[in-house]
């Protein structure tokens, strides 16, 4: 056989398989992405379900999840009824362990205050609750106004102090009561609870007795704990000038015009006469 034809042919043959090997490698990659990966269904949220709410049957549904499921993800409705919710539901959201109070602990407020903690409420009304917007989950700081005691006297020359009592403080429930009433609608009520531990419990707990507390809200992000030294009455006037008094003088009494006498010589008689005439001279 002619050695060139035999190169050529050579050639072709290896071209061909580099090819096939290519369709090959193509045709199989699609087939994989093609492939179903498979679905499981786990337990979410058949409605918007509020913080502090158990639930029921009715409260949940089943939604199949593609791929990796998130972690603590619950499988089996059973797992989720009768336990209370610490954080709101939303219709469809997948539901999970960590958004929900231990077995047995029930609902409402105390089901969402961790191990360890306390909620303490705060009487407040609706400008030392920051107008309304001490959410559940917002961050405040608690101030708190007062005469403290000891020496009257330097009360008396400081006035009101005021110092940041509590810094990074967890809002449980402000403006509503976690429960709805017969109808649906929630409590107002005037009353803030926050989340605290049992020493920053009592603190508080005196400080509510004795003072009187404003709530300052603050970005749930900024969580620095910051050195604040309080303010005095009298360092808010500290940059002004005392006013000036000006003193008026007493008039004084106008002197007497100086006196003075005329003496008149007669032979050996001598008499004298005195007049008061200003500016006369003796």
């Amino acid at each position: 056989m002619n050695r060139r034809l035999l190169t050529i042919l050579l050639m072709a043959f290896v071209i061909a398989s580099a090819c096939g090997f290519l369709v090959w490698r193509l045709v199989g990659k699609q087939l994989n992405a093609t492939k179903p990966v498979p679905a499981t269904r786990v337990v979410a949220a058949a409605s918007d379900i509020k913080l502090g709410s158990v639930l029921t049957k009715d409260n949940l549904s089943t939604i199949e999840i593609t791929g990796a499921l998130p972690k603590g993800v619950l499988l089996r409705p059973e797992n989720a009824i009768g336990r209370g919710v610490i954080s709101d539901l939303y219709a469809g959201e997948p539901i999970l362990e960590s958004r929900l109070a231990a077995v047995g602990s029930g609902g409402g407020l105390a089901a969402t205050i961790p191990q360890g903690m306390r909620a303490a409420a705060v009487k407040v009304d609706e400008v030392v609750g920051v107008a309304g917007f001490a959410t559940p989950g917002m961050r405040v700081d608690v101030i708190i106004s007062g005469n403290p005691p000891g020496d009257p006297a330097r009360n008396e020359a400081t006035g009101v102090l005021t110092k940041t009592l509590l810094q990074n403080i967890q809002v449980l429930s402000a403006g509503q009561d976690i429960q709805k009433d017969a109808e649906g609608k929630p409590h107002p009520v005037q009353v803030v609870n926050l989340l605290v531990t049992p020493e920053d419990a009592e603190t508080l707990s005196l400080a509510s007795n004795q003072t009187k507390i404003q709530l300052v809200l603050r970005n749930p992000l900024d969580t620095a704990v910051n050195k604040v030294p309080g303010t005095a009455m009298s360092q808010l006037f500290a940059d002004q000038a005392p006013p000036k008094v000006v003193h008026v003088a007493a008039k004084k009494a106008p002197k007497p015009p100086p006196a003075f006498s005329i003496e008149v010589i007669n032979g050996n008689k001598r008499s004298e006469t005195k007049f008061g005439t200003p500016g006369g001279t003796q």
